[in-house]
């Protein structure tokens, strides 16, 4: 069977034949030697007839796999790993597949610089925007499937294990530490992560269920940097609606980072992110932004990216504007501003695999829901985004279906031509008036 391609901007990755339902991961990780032994049990159903199930893995070897308990093929296929099934699964079908692999993981290179496992100075971090989930565990890798975790991490002692979901158990042997997360809430494979360092707990906002977790002697820096966390929960709940999952942890890494990254449930800063200056807090804004906008509500294909990031951006903006620091019109001319000096060859709903994630897509995607809001006007707007927000809590979500949503909500905005202006049509539109 010829392998079919789901997205064309990661082609190598995911399956449209089938689906994960869960997926129950069993880790060690020898963090000297960067040794990753790993069990994944995956629950699979089948979406068409399927008598083999592609998965990506990269990096790594499966040394075994078995289907219900009986021992089955393992091959290498069109970059993928291809487990045969004892039988056919119909389309509709469940069966449990297991798959027992190790290797040294390292980050996989392409577009987008260096995703997915990476090693610090002292512990490790994983970034899986858009494909690195392939660089720790076995998967069908694309936002479009959603699945639910177990993940048991058994690593040195003296280190924390920090994974989505919440913390179920803990066991504590001479040499080892053992951490167990579940994550119920469905999850694309790429907002999975796993953070081990020597880190300790700092919860600082019970009532909104907030950890942060970060190396000994930065709690200060830590409790300073994200003593507004607690307000830009409640600018962002009364603008897009309740906190979609039960608690947010935020782990400060003893090194700095190029960027901030956020999994679900959970986003990693450097040490360089630690200021209380705008330019620190709009990322802090900007990844918690994503727990509504990719995490709860995912795209359904990598050309949607605006969905995320054009709203997380729009976050920023919403956020500066509540909190007095400067008013979302001022933020949305000065990046009109900045747009206007740049290039204008760019189609944000289809930017290409190698510009998905171009400041542009992120500025230009904010300023559609800015021209949106002109057209609306304030109330109508975010009544419409809180309706979208819960309409699609937990699911996946494309340009169509957003234009469809606010057509619905608008149908005297001439929200289509805003749409094809500001989303499709590569000349930069006028700032927009009310």
């Amino acid at each position: 069977m010829p392998h079919q391609i789901l997205d064309s901007y990661t082609k190598h990755h995911g399956s449209p034949a089938y689906t994960v339902e869960h997926y129950d991961l069993d880790l060690t990780v020898k963090l000297a030697s960067n040794l990753l032994e790993g069990k994944a049990v995956l629950r699979i159903r089948a979406l068409q007839n399927i008598s083999e199930v592609a998965l990506n893995l990269f990096g790594l070897k499966v040394v075994k796999a078995t289907c219900l308990g009986r021992k089955v093929p393992v091959s290498k296929k069109h970059h993928r790993v291809v487990i045969g099934l004892p039988r056919t699964l119909e389309a509709g079908a469940q069966t449990e597949i297991s798959l027992r692999y190790t290797g040294s993981p390292q980050a996989e290179a392409g577009h987008w610089g260096e995703v997915g496992w990476e090693e610090l100075t002292d512990g490790i971090l994983v970034s899986g925007q858009p494909v690195g989930a392939s660089t720790w565990f076995p998967c069908n890798d694309h936002p479009s499937h959603k699945s639910t975790y177990r993940f048991s991490v058994s690593t040195d002692a003296g280190y924390r294990a920090v994974a989505n979901g919440d913390l179920v158990d803990h066991r504590r042997a001479a040499s080892r530490d053992t951490w167990v997360y579940e994550q119920h809430e469905p999850m694309a494979t790429y907002l999975a992560t796993l953070q081990i360092g020597r880190y300790t707990e700092i919860p600082f906002d019970h009532d909104r269920h907030l950890l942060a977790y970060a190396v000994p002697g930065v709690d200060r820096k830590v409790r300073g940097a994200f003593s507004r966390q607690g307000a830009m929960a409640e600018v962002f709940e009364r603008r897009f609606g309740p906190y979609p999952f039960e608690n947010y942890k935020v782990v400060v890494v003893n090194d700095e980072l190029e960027i901030p990254l956020e999994a679900q449930g959970l986003s990693i800063f450097g040490l360089n992110h630690l200021s209380m200056d705008w330019q620190a807090q709009r990322l802090i804004a900007h990844e918690f932004a994503h727990q509504w906008f990719g995490n709860s509500l995912t795209p359904a294909r990598w050309k949607d990216i605006w969905l995320n990031e054009g709203f997380a951006c729009f976050s920023e903006w919403v956020y500066s504007d509540a909190a007095g620091i400067m008013d979302l019109s001022q933020r949305a001319r000065e990046a009109w501003d900045l747009l206007d000096s740049r290039p204008q060859d760019l189609c944000i709903a289809d930017p290409g695999p190698k510009d998905m994630f171009d400041d542009r897509v992120y500025k230009r995607g904010a300023l559609t829901l800015y021209a949106l809001l002109q057209a609306m006007g304030e109330d109508q707007f975010f009544t419409m985004l809180r309706d979208w927000v819960a309409a699609n809590k937990f699911s996946s979500v494309s340009t169509e279906s957003f234009m469809d949503h606010v057509a619905l909500h608008a149908p005297e905005a001439k929200t289509t031509e805003i749409f094809q202006r500001w989303l499709f049509d590569e000349k930069l539109p006028s700032f927009p008036q009310p």
